[in-house]
């Protein structure tokens, strides 16, 4: 007997229930395929676009571009990269290059190892943090974004818990679009000109549930740590001041004073109890320290559960796809099917045309233009366009039965 196929109609009810209620604990995680999924036109204009932020790829291929330049870093960086030439790791990305440098300066003392010193080694560091910020520290294009949207769903229904956003990027884009709709959020920094990092109120909150959470996973281009050891939330730095992007660089007994644990620690505590439903897009699962936490929480609470949406066909995602296999409450969601209850299918061809989330979550794509006949459902809300747009319809039915009446 053939296996019945998932239903993508029937799974975009399934998310947008699961949103609803506004007792519901929810939260979000969004990747760095969140701001790949915004274009800007190409200077000079083309047919083509490109993303408002490059992915972990697109940044790693910037930044090596402009540290192989003839200039004050091309030769130390050239000695660094002749490091991974046995391929361990196999196309270092920008994280791994930060991992390695890191690592390098905690052994290398008052020595050298192939020509790099402790001071060359800091140089490097400082430099790829600066291009780095410069192709993350972006404004918003419009005011009518996916982030704007999400911002928007934020501040449209009265909640009992707050709504909690988790991200590993480094930008801005979740605090401009907060901002702009006037939605309070606490994130982790008290404070208004050199704000300070509280652990105490992160653990003891009291803010009421209308403040949304903002837990950056993997620092921010507005984190410093200063000279005395000190974490702050500033938009400029001084030169001593030491940019606090991707934790690679800090030691277990360090990271227990840092944002960074504690960060991952919000994620845990949120999906160790009660009733959780976390909304990943954007994110690959690739991140093992992340998928870590994840994974446990689904294992240590059988009522939370995760949408995985993701960019893109299965095939993209096998480690993913592995995962999800033995753990029947995180739900992956892809353009070309699902896994849900740990069964990996397919979706349903069939199309519905009537359907209230026809086009917004769901469209029919030609697989072969030759026989136009083949056609199948593809699943879009792993793209975080489609993701806000699904968000926004679901505001315009806020007390509508329409979408309960119409699930197949």
């Amino acid at each position: 007997m053939t296996a019945v196929p998932h239903c993508p109609y029937r799974q975009s009810i399934l998310l947008q229930q699961a949103l609803a209620p506004d007792k519901m604990r929810i939260a979000f995680l969004l990747g760095a395929g969140c701001p790949v999924s915004i274009r800007l036109p190409t200077d000079p204009p083309s047919s083509s676009t490109k993303p408002l932020i490059p992915d972990i790829r697109g940044l790693t291929t910037l930044i090596h571009e402009k540290l192989s330049t003839p200039g004050e870093f091309e030769g130390d960086y050239s000695i660094l990269m002749n490091r991974f030439k046995d391929g361990i790791p196999a196309n270092p990305t920008l994280e791994d290059i930060l991992t390695h440098i890191r690592a390098l300066q905690d052994v290398v003392r008052e020595g050298n190892i192939d020509g790099l010193t402790k001071s060359s080694l800091a140089a490097l560091d400082k430099e790829i943090c600066r291009l780095t910020t410069a192709e993350v520290g972006v404004d918003l294009p419009t005011k009518k974004t996916p982030y704007h949207q999400l911002a928007t769903w934020i501040g449209g229904i009265k909640r009992e818990h707050p709504i909690e956003i988790f991200t590993p990027n480094y930008d801005l884009l979740v605090e401009q679009a907060l901002e702009m709709h006037k939605i309070p959020y606490f994130d982790g920094f008290v404070g208004s000109k050199n704000a300070f990092f509280d652990l105490t109120s992160i653990e003891n909150e009291s803010l009421p549930p209308r403040w949304a959470r903002l837990w950056k996973l993997h620092g921010s281009v507005n984190w410093w740590r200063t000279e005395s050891e000190e974490v702050i939330r500033r938009e400029a730095s001084s030169d001593e001041d030491r940019q606090m992007i991707y934790p690679s660089h800090l030691k277990y007994d360090q990271s227990r004073r840092m944002p960074y644990l504690a960060m991952q620690d919000r994620l845990r505590s949120f999906l160790g109890r009660g009733q959780a439903v976390l909304i990943t897009c954007g994110y690959s699962f690739a991140d093992q320290h992340l998928n870590e936490v994840i994974l446990h929480g689904l294992r240590s609470n059988p009522t939370a559960i995760c949408f995985g949406l993701l960019f893109g066909n299965r095939a993209d995602y096998p480690e993913a796809i592995s995962k999800a296999a033995k753990h029947p409450n995180l739900s992956l969601l892809a353009a070309d099917g699902a896994v849900l209850g740990t069964l990996d299918k397919s979706w349903k061809t069939e199309e519905q045309r009537d359907h209230p989330l026809h086009n917004v979550s769901v469209i029919k794509r030609q697989n072969n233009p030759a026989a136009p006949e083949e056609i199948s459902s593809e699943f879009k809300l792993g793209d975080f366009k489609y993701f806000g747009d699904f968000l926004a319809r679901q505001l315009a039915w806020t007390g509508d039965d329409q979408v309960t009446q119409n699930a197949p």
